[in-house]
């Protein structure tokens, strides 16, 4: 039984009376690179602080490698905390600007009470491999430019040798060849070092170039998950489409006619009756505006969906959704 990296079930986040995540319920295994996707404000983000242990859930559970998290922030074990590590979208925010690059880089490992002479020798092999060199540890984080400040937080997060990466939006804000090494560097990294990666991006041509598996969020819940190839190909729920319809593309074979979404996204504090989507979606039918579509697994390929009248073909035969 190949028992998953980390395991969210029915997680829920609350902010006062605002649900930003409501009942996710998602398998990141070993190895594999699962992408997270959707617009603004449908609750990404807000799901990587509680993975990483900087936002508590108010319902659900989250399983380390098998281990369920009884409070997935207060009774973290300095072990569970290094196996689960953090690329925030800004890293530059995240790193002292009193400090230069190697005194930085040596922090984590200061702080689990490593050996000098270890940690350096660690930090200068992780540092050598991504194309930091002596020059740029002399730097203070102002003087690096997007791509190097992301290496040096790439390098941080490894040096605590964690088995699993949350990547927010690695590459904003990047020129598009920056954006090409940093991929590979994280394909490499992974295989190398045994990673395992969730990666949270708006941008679908990164997802669809590193990732194995997709979610897609909506309104806090997930409406569509799957193999990226199996997805992009063949979206099952109105929304993806729509999201992969708006995107760019150089491969007029994968391009799509653009499908504009009207309305903006409903509030997470007042999500519409039945299905979240139904409001702005151009298939919707009197059924959605009233039953809730439960995500439901189809086909072979491990596809799922909640919808009431899937596109794809391949998960056309879902049984009758139960309201709820």
């Amino acid at each position: 039984m190949n028992i998953p990296a980390l395991s969210l079930k029915n997680a829920v986040i609350r902010y006062d009376r605002l649900i930003a995540v409501d009942g996710v319920s998602l398998d990141l295994f070993p190895g594999e690179t699962l992408g997270l996707v959707g617009e603004s404000g449908c609750g990404k983000s807000s799901l990587a602080r509680a993975i990483v242990g900087l936002q508590p859930l108010a319902a659900g559970t989250l399983s380390i490698a098998g281990e369920t998290l009884a409070n997935v922030t207060a009774t973290r074990s300095n072990d569970l905390q290094r196996r689960i590590q953090l690329l925030f979208q800004d890293p530059a925010a995240s790193l002292s600007p009193r400090m230069k690059v190697r005194a930085l880089l040596a922090e984590p490992l200061k702080i689990r009470k490593v050996h000098s002479a270890e940690s350096w020798a660690r930090i200068s092999t992780l540092a050598e491999s991504i194309g930091l060199g002596e020059q740029l540890l002399s730097r203070y984080p102002h003087q690096l430019s997007g791509g190097q400040a992301r290496r040096v937080a790439l390098v941080r997060a490894l040096a605590a040798e964690p088995s699993i990466i949350v990547a927010d939006e690695p590459t904003a804000g990047l020129d598009i060849s920056i954006q090409g090494e940093l991929l590979n560097l994280l394909r490499v990294l992974r295989d190398r070092l045994k990673l395992s990666y969730l990666l949270i991006s708006h941008n679908l041509n990164v997802v669809g170039r590193v990732t194995d598996r997709v979610a897609v969020m909506y309104l806090g819940q997930i409406v569509e998950s799957g193999p990226t190839a199996d997805l992009f190909r063949d979206p099952a729920h109105p929304y993806t489409q729509a999201l992969l319809s708006a995107n760019l593309t150089l491969d007029s074979s994968r391009r799509r006619e653009r499908i504009v979404l009207s309305g903006e996204l409903p509030s997470p504090g007042n999500p519409p009756s039945g299905c979240r989507f139904h409001k702005r979606c151009p298939l919707a039918r009197p059924r959605c505006a009233t039953e809730v579509p439960v995500l439901l697994s189809a086909g072979s390929s491990g596809r799922s969906v909640a919808c009431h009248f899937p596109l794809s073909a391949e998960v056309e035969a879902l049984p009758q959704a139960i309201t709820g």
